[in-house]
């Protein structure tokens, strides 16, 4: 019991059935990532080098992106190296690294998710007081916390995983997650348990609350042609992507608890990487599109204006 429990590896097997194409794979892969870091890098430089856009709307902007970019730097240049490697393992520093890192860009994605939707509240129900609300003194503090909150949680949940003992290195997976290395301990932790089930709920409370939100959003815009204009403009594309990292974890989530295993092992990944894929992609995209500021700085950009 002594050494099962002080692995120094682990062995990913979600990889094993990509043997006939892991090269196609790779190079699908690499231009995916990217294309993220392109698309996520131009809004982020559109934001920061345009004084026209430092309000509160493309700062928390700019901060999703830069989050797209924190999460998926967790996972892409570990997957790339395994596409072309016969042997898919991963130190157990880098297991609960990697962990880390994909649970708390989840997290902080949530957060800044209801700063986006507490900003649009207050510039469309209470526009009068927006200014002396949204301060820039107030609005770095929200991003603080945004980032500080998710942080402590996820590393709270990391600590108690790593004071597991261990007795199995197999992750049936092609990334390390808490979740898996908790199912390799040796007896159940009640800590274990309970961090992550805190973590979950207090997450989802983020969605109701953001879900709250917009039910009176929309309300409010229904009597108003203006508020329409307002929520078609900057709510609509917010609510999109809340519905894309939503169902994307969700996907992954319930099929690790409750999935058959009769599944093949392509649909699993596809399934372990959709939130990895579709949300850094689409995200930057929508609001790229549909924020006519970002939108024609960009295409000035392009063009060879100055911004």
């Amino acid at each position: 019991m002594d050494n099962v429990s002080k692995l120094t590896i682990f062995t990913l097997s979600g990889l094993h059935e990509i043997a006939n194409y892991r090269v196609t794979l790779f190079v699908l892969t690499l231009l995916c990532y990217c294309v993220i870091w392109l698309i996520n890098l131009a809004i982020i430089v559109t934001i920061i080098m345009d004084k026209s856009l430092h309000e509160p709307m493309y700062i928390f902007l700019c901060n999703l992106c830069i989050n797209g970019l924190y999460g998926t730097a967790g996972f892409y240049p570990k997957f790339l190296i395994d596409l072309l490697s016969t042997f898919h393992v991963i130190s157990y520093a880098g297991c609960l690294l990697q962990g880390f890192v994909l649970h708390s860009s989840a997290c902080a994605d949530f957060s800044i998710l209801v700063l986006m939707a507490y900003d649009r509240y207050v510039a469309i129900c209470r526009p009068l007081v927006y200014h002396s609300v949204m301060t820039t003194q107030r609005v770095c503090v929200f991003i603080f916390f945004a980032w500080l909150i998710p942080l402590y949680l996820v590393f709270t949940s990391s600590i108690t995983t790593a004071r597991l003992r261990l007795c199995g290195s197999h992750i049936p997976k092609i990334y390390c997650i808490n979740f898996w290395v908790g199912k390799l301990a040796c007896t159940p932790s009640i800590a274990n348990v309970i961090i992550p089930a805190f973590n979950y709920t207090f997450y989802f409370l983020h969605v109701m609350f953001i879900a709250w939100s917009y039910v009176y959003l929309i309300r409010k815009c229904l009597i108003s042609s203006e508020n329409r204009s307002k929520f078609m403009q900057t709510c609509l594309p917010h609510l999109i992507c809340l519905i894309i990292v939503v169902v994307s974890l969700l996907f992954d989530l319930l099929y690790m608890r409750f999935g058959s295993q009769t599944l093949s092992q392509n649909v699993k990944n596809f399934m372990a990487m959709e939130f990895l894929l579709v949300p850094p992609i689409i995200n930057p995209l929508i609001y790229g599109f549909k924020l006519t500021q970002i939108r024609n700085r960009i295409i000035q950009f392009l063009s060879g204006k100055r911004i």
